[in-house]
């Protein structure tokens, strides 16, 4: 199975580094690693270049301009250019445990997506993990949060997999998930009319659900560790808010302005692989 890992990412080389770096530890590398980039400025694309010269997979970047926060299309720019069966979705302030990768290939299942978790550091700690790549908080660290997300215990993981019966979307947050391919493009991917912060993931997750997908709750493996960082939103509420409840009143399951906008460009012309030109 082909696996395709996409990072979303704003204005922040400094943790995308620190992300790239536990990318390159995983002992399942993915087949290629995709920044869906919301406009950032071009030191991020320098610091991609600079990465790729030793990077052990293709490594590809998908840019698009800077006009707000756009995070349901730039998504949908980097699935549409990927190559993948089974795509990975997170952030580019989450860093990974060195088994991310092969935890997410065994909770794998047709008819559903995986959805992961996240451990919080203290801004401490970020700056720690920032100075210090080999820096990754373990259960018993000080400067975390949500401290059970941090317990590695893979037949744990099997079992609890095994034994959760709730499969509706709920948690739901794309700084860690897994998806078939083909199920993102038959559900359209992301809404693409949801611009600024927040529920275009939850959106995509009840679409999903009306469509039959289940929602697998992965726990005690597929471990990432969230860089701290202030929230670019104000409070709870979102502009978007009126899209998610049209969706979940009318069961829809495919959005009209999503994936599909993006597929002939890359067939056209694939995103190189920046190793290429090293």
């Amino acid at each position: 199975m082909k696996i395709s890992l996409i990072i979303t990412t704003y204005n922040w080389k400094e943790a995308l580094a620190l992300v790239l770096a536990s990318v390159a530890r995983q002992t399942r590398l993915p087949d290629e690693v995709i920044v869906a980039d919301d406009g950032s400025r071009p030191d991020t694309a320098a610091m991609l270049r600079e990465r790729a010269r030793d990077f052990p997979a293709p490594l590809r970047h998908s840019w698009q301009e800077d006009e707000g926060f756009r995070a349901a299309r730039s998504r949908n720019r980097a699935i549409a250019a990927c190559s993948g069966d089974y795509v990975l979705m997170l952030d580019g302030d989450m860093v990974l445990h060195r088994e991310f990768v092969a935890d997410h290939l065994v909770a794998a299942r047709a008819g559903a997506f995986v959805q992961g978790s996240r451990v919080l550091t203290t801004p401490g700690f970020r700056e720690r993990m920032l100075q210090d790549v080999g820096a990754c908080p373990g259960f018993l660290s000080k400067g975390i949060a949500r401290r059970r997300n941090a317990l590695w215990l893979p037949m744990l993981s099997r079992a609890w997999l095994a034994l959760n019966r709730r499969t509706s979307p709920h948690a739901i947050k794309t700084c860690n998930q897994g998806w078939w391919r083909t199920d993102l493009l038959r559900i359209n991917g992301f809404d693409e009319r949801m611009q600024g912060w927040g529920r275009e993931d939850e959106e995509l997750a009840w679409r999903a659900w009306h469509a039959g997908l289940r929602c697998r709750q992965l726990r005690y493996s597929g471990l990432a560790f969230h860089l701290h960082h202030n929230e670019r939103h104000v409070d709870g509420a979102s502009a978007n808010d009126h899209y998610l409840a049209a969706t979940r009143a009318s069961h829809l399951t495919r959005c009209e302005l999503g994936l599909d906008a993006h597929l002939q460009e890359f067939q056209r012309h694939s995103l190189p692989d920046l190793r290429a030109g090293c």
